[in-house]
């Protein structure tokens, strides 16, 4: 198992909606959790399927022990109460307004250039990243264009943080001469709030070296044998290699098994026979894992506990 991605700390699915990536994060989340390594399955996506992947509610922030699965928890994000956090730490920033001023007029949370939603999904994410109570950490991620913002953020939201911290600092004596000429006034939780800011682009860093070191982090593109998804895969390839995120293998799903005993699964096999040739022809470096199509809905941790029994038979 010395190539295998249960060595990896963290492991990360992502493609075009509806290809199957969260039945194949929830799938390898249970594998990695049968093999006895303490697992977490995070949903990073808007619109959560862990629940309904696993046909039991998981839902909220808090760590949720799967049932019918030792040693799994899982956990769907919601940004909702770091958003409070974030727009309270903002504010903090800029108790007299001179910021807002400074910027003419916009609010502070402007200064979120990555995306307000997708800034907190990462700052949860670090959470996850330098938690060192799971062996590994399997993501769900949202579909391919809310992926390419996440995978921006450790440079985006550091080159921010940078900025703000940067203004601050600018702005501290004049922000001390404001308070003199209010009377001395203090304001609190200030220091502790720029602390905040520090601590937070430290994170960012780290979690930059954690997610480019391919010892640690994988990255598993997922697609089906249609023209629409190799477009958009080859976009997240080409994405994942500008930010230095280790890839190397595609899970293709979806494939037609060759019936010619049935009339429509010849035709569809048919079908997607050119666009696999094609897959391999543009992925030949990648380990390529073709999941065939199951005639039954792959739901519940007992069909998915058969499905990772396919992807991953060579880990017996």
């Amino acid at each position: 198992m010395s190539n295998s991605i249960f060595n990896k700390k963290f492991v990360f699915f992502g493609g075009k909606g509806g290809v199957g990536k969260t039945t194949m994060a929830t799938a390898t989340a249970i594998k990695a959790a049968d093999l006895g390594y303490r697992t977490l399955l995070v949903s990073t996506d808007p619109a959560h399927s862990i629940s309904d992947s696993l046909n039991q509610q998981i839902g909220g922030d808090n760590h949720y022990l799967v049932e019918g699965v030792k040693n799994l928890w899982a956990v769907e994000l919601s940004t909702s109460d770091t958003m409070r956090t974030y727009s309270e730490m903002m504010s903090q920033q800029d108790p007299t307004g001179t910021l807002t001023e400074f910027l003419g007029g916009d609010d502070p949370s402007s200064l979120s250039a990555p995306g307000t939603d997708e800034t907190v999904a990462f700052i949860q994410l670090l959470e996850f990243i330098q938690n060192p109570e799971y062996d590994i950490v399997v993501f769900d991620t949202a579909p391919t264009g809310h992926t390419l913002k996440l995978l921006q953020l450790p440079e985006l939201t550091q080159g921010w943080l940078y900025r703000l911290i940067k203004m601050r600092k600018r702005l501290g004596g004049l922000m001390s001469g404001f308070k003199t000429l209010f009377g001395g006034s203090t304001i609190p939780n200030e220091d502790e709030a720029f602390k905040k800011l520090e601590e937070l682009k430290d994170q960012v860093e780290i979690a930059r070296i954690h997610l480019e070191d391919k010892k640690e982090t994988e990255f598993i593109p997922v697609t089906i044998p249609t023209v629409m998804a190799i477009w958009e895969t080859e976009r997240l390839i080409r994405a994942l290699y500008e930010v230095a995120f280790p890839v190397s293998q595609i899970f293709i799903n979806q494939v037609q098994p060759e019936n010619p005993n049935c009339e429509y699964c010849s035709a569809r096999f048919e079908s997607q026979k050119g666009n696999l040739e094609r897959i391999h022809e543009l992925y030949s470096e990648y380990d390529l894992i073709e999941i065939p199509m199951f005639v039954h809905e792959i739901r519940g941790v007992l069909k998915l506990r058969e499905l990772s029994e396919l992807l991953y038979a060579k880990e017996q």
